[in-house]
């Protein structure tokens, strides 16, 4: 239980480190704040879902790593946050089980989300916590502009179309967010429908 604590408390300065020094400050949305904010999302699910903490330790490591991989490549960018979390670990003393629970909540963000387990679940949901938050709006100009920026939007006008759809097919999975969260993503999808229509306007 000691090596995972002193990894954690490792983790929290080296991904500030990696954030600082190797993701281009361009990116707006996928940076130090949008992990921080998972971390602590990730926090407060994972204790409201009655979670050992041991498992609680090993969540955060995931949410700290989960985007690490940007600073190698935006595609495929879930497979080299787990390499950057195992380079990180290598001699972290970490058992082989909870080097794969890390990986796993790593890999279960990918879009389309796909977690396999109840601590995936509650990594997915702090990551997308935002969607039912009265923030979302100015949360998602950062991911437009990032968007934007690299090349992967060129119709900022559709935006509304696109955050709509995503939204409509997303779901909440942990009760925590399905209990705090979905009425604020419903509101949000109402929102967008009428931005889009007054766009339309």
């Amino acid at each position: 239980m000691n090596a995972l604590l002193d990894f954690y408390s490792f983790s929290l300065d080296n991904v500030r480190l990696i954030y600082e020094q190797q993701v281009d400050p361009h990116f707006e949305y996928h940076n130090l704040r949008h992990t921080l904010d998972v971390l602590a999302k990730t926090e407060e699910i994972g204790s409201a879902e009655g979670i050992t903490s041991h498992e609680l330790t090993l969540v955060k490591i995931a949410a700290l790593y989960h985007d690490t991989g940007f600073a190698r490549a935006r595609k495929n960018h879930e497979e080299l946050s787990v390499q950057m979390f195992l380079d990180a670990s290598k001699d972290s003393n970490l058992s082989l089980s909870e080097t794969e629970i890390v990986c796993g909540c790593i890999r279960a963000t990918r879009m389309p989300q796909s977690p396999q387990s109840h601590l995936e679940e509650i990594v997915c949901d702090a990551d997308l916590d935002y969607l039912g938050r009265t923030d979302f709006f100015e949360i998602g100009d950062f991911l437009r502009n990032e968007m934007l920026y690299s090349g992967e939007l060129d119709d900022a006008n559709a935006w509304n179309v696109i955050q709509l759809k995503f939204l409509e097919n997303h779901q909440y999975r942990t009760n925590f967010s399905k209990q705090t969260r979905q009425s604020g993503l419903m509101k949000n999808i109402h929102l967008l429908k009428v931005r889009i229509q007054n766009q339309a306007g």
